[in-house]
């Protein structure tokens, strides 16, 4: 039986090596603009970013989880641009008062630099087959909810009994990377926050979306701005028949239709004709009829249903955060500390998948979270440890389970 060569030796932690996907400029930088440097006394910006990293990679349960294991590697971390370890009192309060906004630029800055870097890694064409075929950029929105504890969350109170965030994200289907997001309470509906998410969608660019993000003013506004956007459609909608179009022949598509909504108010929200497309479509091994809406006036209809089925690409990325990284235990109970905390689980998420990109990963996602949480102290060199792993045939992106998405804890 042939072994595995062993990974390189190598000066820098795995850790390091990670983190080092950061430009040294860029903490700094964003400290000073967002005033937490000068919140920051005995433990800096640097030291902070990487304590909350460390949390998401070691699945840390507790402030004292992080402290005392950043403590006992004391030494190799220093060696991380002089990172220190954080008291349980510091890494809280730093949690509490220092503006999140910070881990969201910085999210969106190290993006903005590793595609500078590699370009073929925000501008590549890696999604299914199906989606290669399109020249343009194609989005899918959705939100889903992180559940928290509501007996000590009172600011994120969702239900009588519960507390929840929520993250409504836009990704690129092609890159499988985030476009937008925003983090917030889980009180307000999706359809008020379809128009921001949406705001960065371009001419030509094609945007997916379920009903509840279905708000006739957003979707008039997405017409005037020449974007193509695919929904479902509600069971209560209102419309007129004006045109039945003609169906391909063996598909699985049973009406195909120009469609005029009936409703006042809603017609003068939404003045124009509307593609109504209704197919036969299987989920969880069962056949479903349902409607789909677009602006998309004479495209196949089956390309209308399959660039729905795409969506289902946004709930695979959702089960790939909440399942791998530490969004389960909250460091804090303020909403800044809990923003924090999901802002530095996307760097944490975006940092692995460069790296995956770099080294041709061809295994899950979860796997490769794995191997680096086993071995972020060990001075190996970081491409060889993933060569040796990740060689197998494969394609770690869609190695996932649609019955796993959700799962206790999870709405």
């Amino acid at each position: 039986m042939k072994t595995q060569p062993a990974p390189t030796a190598c000066n820098l932690t795995v850790l390091r090596q990670l983190f080092d996907h950061i430009p040294p400029y860029l903490v700094p930088k964003l400290a000073s603009a967002t005033g937490v440097d000068e919140k920051a006394r005995t433990f800096s910006p640097w030291s902070h970013v990487v304590s909350l990293g460390y949390a998401q990679l070691t699945h840390a349960l507790s402030l004292n989880d992080v402290c005392d294991g950043l403590q006992l590697h004391s030494g190799p971390l220093s060696a991380l641009r002089g990172a220190t370890p954080p008291t349980r009192n510091n890494l809280s309060h730093a949690n509490k008062v220092r503006d999140a906004g910070m881990g969201e630029r910085l999210f969106w800055e190290v993006l903005q630099h590793l595609g500078e870097v590699s370009p073929g890694f925000v501008s590549g064409r890696a999604g299914k087959q199906f989606l290669r075929r399109f020249k343009r950029k194609i989005h899918a929105v959705d939100s889903t909810t992180i559940q928290l504890i509501a007996s000590c969350m009172d600011w994120a109170k969702h239900r009588r009994r519960k507390a929840a965030a929520k993250c409504h994200l836009r990704l690129d289907l092609q890159t499988f990377l985030p476009a937008f997001a925003i983090i917030d309470t889980a009180r307000e509906a999706d359809a008020k926050r379809a128009r921001e998410v949406c705001a960065g969608v371009k001419a030509g660019e094609i945007v997916i979306f379920d009903k509840a993000y279905v708000d006739f003013d957003h979707l008039q506004d997405l017409e005037v701005r020449e974007a193509v956007w695919v929904t479902r459609a509600k069971e209560n909608l209102q419309f007129e028949v004006l045109t039945r179009l003609p169906l391909p022949a063996g598909s699985r598509v049973v009406a195909d239709e120009l469609v005029g909504l009936q409703n006042a108010d809603s017609r003068r929200k939404y003045p124009g004709l509307m593609r109504r497309v209704t197919a036969w479509v299987e989920v969880d091994g069962k056949e479903q009829l349902m409607t789909f809406l677009s602006n998309q006036l004479t495209w196949s209809p089956d390309t209308i249903v399959e660039l729905y089925r795409c969506r289902w690409q946004i709930e695979v990325f959702f089960k790939q955060l909440k399942q791998t990284l530490q969004l389960a235990d909250f460091l804090g109970t303020s909403a800044n500390a809990v923003r924090w905390q999901i802002w530095m689980a996307l760097l944490v998420y975006l940092l692995l998948r460069y790296l995956a990109y770099l080294s041709a990963w061809a295994h899950s996602f979860s796997r490769l979270f794995a191997i680096l949480r086993s071995s972020l102290w060990r001075k190996w060199h970081l491409p060889s440890l993933l060569k040796r792993y990740g060689t197998a045939e494969g394609h770690f992106r869609y190695q996932s389970h649609p019955e796993q998405a959700y799962f206790p804890g999870f709405a």
